[in-house]
């Protein structure tokens, strides 16, 4: 099977087409990451997965969706998370980590930020709107995050520019009703994180962004919007990107469809072709067959619930046992 043959983009080899998608513990203190995330992640590279992302890492305090979120705001941080990629390689995976900002999904910020003062919904606090010399500085703040996360010594950074998260908020007319240069250029501010995060990551190493292709809350914006984020990111510097969709608001059941095996990989797969480049897939992709039939539009596969319930997931799918580890080999 395809899902499981190797992958190289730029200086990143991968030993498979399997991609853990990053997925919050909500179990950290004061932004570091401890024994749980280190067990958690260095169980899915025993178990096989090529390529781990870890988890939603923001760049300041009150990035945070809660305060249990992790972070990489201060170098103190550092060594905490090199602990955690150091031991995913030496069990064969390479590893990504998500730098990101929640703006007005961050719901214990006292006052969380936003492109504009949009609030979520009722049951979240209504944002402040950054200043533009906010902006600047916001963007600044996710180069360094970038440049810690390389000193912990990651394969490659994934920027947050999906699920109605910060960089999002800028992207989008549902959330973003600014009247300087970051409201007249609704990708501005993504390609600007592009841009600095790419001063700090070294020749050769890829670089990623997350993004909602769609929007499905009502009046939110529809593929061609997302085609042309993802040509913007592109010249501004992605390697790669991680089509996902939604996030933004309360989903239209008429402009949501049917949540099926496969519904997300449709966008990835217009993107890879209007905009020519690499992309990973995801969406419900839980079933082998479905995420080896994923391949056919996308380069790489994201799993993400799946392997919180399987850890072992490619050991247990390739038929061929290329993935489990020699203490393990006679459970096979």
């Amino acid at each position: 099977m395809k899902i499981f043959e190797p992958y190289k983009i730029k200086n990143l080899e991968l030993k498979n087409k399997v991609v853990m998608a990053p997925m919050c513990q909500y179990s950290a203190t004061d932004g570091y990451p401890n024994d749980w995330h280190h067990v958690h992640y260095t169980t899915r590279a025993v178990g096989g997965v090529g390529f781990i992302v870890i988890e939603m890492t923001n760049v300041e305090p009150d990035g945070r969706i809660t305060d249990n979120c992790l972070g990489l705001w201060e170098d103190g941080q550092i060594e905490a998370f090199k602990g955690i990629v150091d031991s995913v390689h030496a069990h064969g995976a390479k590893v990504s980590i998500q730098i990101a900002h929640a703006g007005r999904k961050a719901t214990d910020a006292e006052t969380p930020v936003s492109a504009s003062d949009i609030r979520y919904s009722d049951k979240y606090k209504t944002p402040r709107a950054l200043s533009t010399k906010e902006v600047y500085e916001m963007i600044e703040k996710f180069g360094q995050s970038a440049r810690r996360a390389i000193e912990a010594g990651v394969d490659s950074i994934e920027i947050h520019g999906a699920h109605g998260y910060l960089i999002h908020q800028f992207s989008s007319k549902r959330t973003n009703n600014r009247t300087d240069e970051f409201g007249e250029d609704l990708s501005l501010f993504g390609r600007k994180v592009i841009e600095r995060v790419k001063e700090e990551i070294p020749e050769g190493m890829p670089l990623a962004i997350r993004m909602s292709a769609k929007e499905y809350a009502t009046d939110g914006y529809d593929l061609s919007h997302g085609v042309y984020l993802a040509e913007q990111f592109k010249n501004a510097g992605v390697d790669f990107i991680h089509v996902s969709a939604g996030g933004e608001g309360q989903p239209d059941k008429a402009r949501l469809g049917t949540v099926e095996p496969g519904y997300m990989v449709p966008f990835a797969k217009e993107i890879r072709e209007k905009v020519d480049i690499p992309v990973i897939a995801v969406g419900i992709l839980d079933d082998v067959k479905d995420a080896e039939a994923a391949l056919e539009s996308a380069d790489l596969v994201a799993l993400g619930r799946v392997l919180l319930r399987d850890p072992y997931w490619v050991a247990n799918h390739d038929d061929k046992h290329r993935f489990v580890t020699k203490q393990y080999e006679r459970g096979y």
